[in-house]
């Protein structure tokens, strides 16, 4: 096991940006870019001269600049004045790393405070395993931040809040909230049709589906809606054939998964409903699947994978084949990653938070059959191991989801 820390001095968590900048500097650039400039401020840095990096043609410089950690914008800004005016506009900046074709993945975390409650998001860069902050998110009531569920859009760098409930009350919310990584900013949506928390979400084809959980006085629901980003509307969709809240959910070749998961003392078994969106009907999930579903959920090479929080914290792999779980082999998560946990995955990686935001990222490989007669998918794990600064050593995660910007 790989371990790495974000800094040898536990350095305070830098903000992502500063949302009230609007100037941003000249370069020389494509057409593209020219769009994004200050007309007058690129007169006036022309007629100076002044390049980026000296010796540099300020397009090679720019390319140089816009892979700078987050954590050095402000050292950086003084520097020089084009700069400052290049670090300190975060909208600017991701705006023309997204123009010249930057994509590299953040690890958003929706974390509140153990002992107030206070909810926050943190951000992981995992090019540099350096903790970030982003503004705060636009929620006035005092909120269970287990009630909200959040989905994203990785590759539009677009994340999405939805729902959750009032603490003191145990009144659900239809609040729905966006963030945009390029821009560092939240937008408030158009509100749910029905009111829920604690319920499940997933992303198809672009569209943000959402279904079951709890109304008032914890009463569960069978209704589910569809979200379009784009238009900013929701519309009903069939129901679920149950009432249920939701344990975990999973999107898996093009179906939204269901489960409310395992409750003390076990002997109950968890109920699991698969929704279709071609069709847009529900259908009961197999018994293995939802039997053997113990933990939290990602999908990679087109396979459910769990993080079990009951077996040792493994991690296993469902095959539909037999419907059955196996264990993937490797070691078992990490002993610094306690629960509760969440995670998120991109590619060939998982990544677990645990309290106090420690991250365990598993590198997923997949084996070679044994057999040439052996058809089952085999895959291992290894972990890598990235510790929180001190400074978020009181922040239990609520949900994570990696966006690129």
């Amino acid at each position: 096991m790989h371990r790495v820390r974000v800094s040898s001095h536990q350095s305070p968590v830098h903000k992502l940006g500063d949302s009230q900048m609007t100037l941003s500097p000249k370069f020389r650039l494509a057409a593209a870019c020219s769009s994004l400039l200050d007309p007058a401020l690129e007169f006036e840095l022309s007629t100076r001269g002044q390049p980026l990096i000296p010796g540099l043609p300020d397009d090679i410089a720019l390319q140089c600049l816009l892979r700078v950690p987050v954590d050095k914008h402000a050292a950086c800004k003084a520097v020089s004045k084009r700069w400052y005016l290049l670090f300190g506009s975060k909208e600017h900046f991701f705006t023309l790393r997204k123009v010249l074709g930057f994509h590299d993945p953040w690890l958003f975390v929706f974390a509140y405070h153990k002992c107030t409650g206070k909810i926050e998001w943190k951000v992981l860069d995992l090019t540099h395993f350096s903790w970030h902050t982003i503004p705060a998110m636009p929620c006035k009531d005092k909120v269970c931040p287990q009630g909200f569920r959040c989905v994203s859009i990785p590759h539009e760098g677009a994340l999405f809040v939805c729902g959750g409930v009032v603490s003191d009350v145990d009144c659900p919310l239809n609040l729905v909230l966006k963030y945009e990584a390029r821009k560092n900013r939240w937008t408030v949506m158009k509100k749910m049709i029905t009111a829920r928390s604690f319920f499940a979400s997933g992303v198809i084809d672009g569209m943000i589906y959402v279904a079951g959980g709890n109304s008032t006085d914890l009463f569960e629901l069978n209704s589910a809606e569809v979200l379009d980003p784009k238009k900013g509307t929701w519309r009903p969709v069939s129901g679920m054939g149950t009432n249920m809240a939701s344990y975990d959910a999973a999107v898996l070749n093009g179906k939204l998964l269901v489960t409310e998961g395992w409750f003390w003392p076990f002997y109950v078994v968890p109920r699991g409903q698969i929704y279709d969106p071609l069709t847009d009907n529900w259908e009961n999930m197999a018994a293995g699947l939802r039997e053997g579903w113990t933990g939290s959920s990602v999908v990679m090479h087109g396979h459910l994978f769990v993080v079990t929080e009951h077996e040792r914290t493994k991690l296993k792999v469902y095959d539909s084949g037999d419907d059955s779980w196996d264990v993937v082999e490797g070691p078992p998560l990490p002993e610094q990653i306690c629960k509760p946990f969440r995670v998120s995955c991109w590619e060939c990686k998982i990544y677990v938070v645990g309290r106090n935001l420690h991250v365990a990222v598993g590198h997923i490989m997949k084996l070679r059959p044994s057999a040439t007669s052996e058809k089952k998918c085999r895959f291992s794990v290894q972990w890598q191991m990235v510790d929180a600064p001190g400074t978020l050593f009181d922040l239990t995660p609520s949900s994570a989801q990696v966006l690129f910007a």
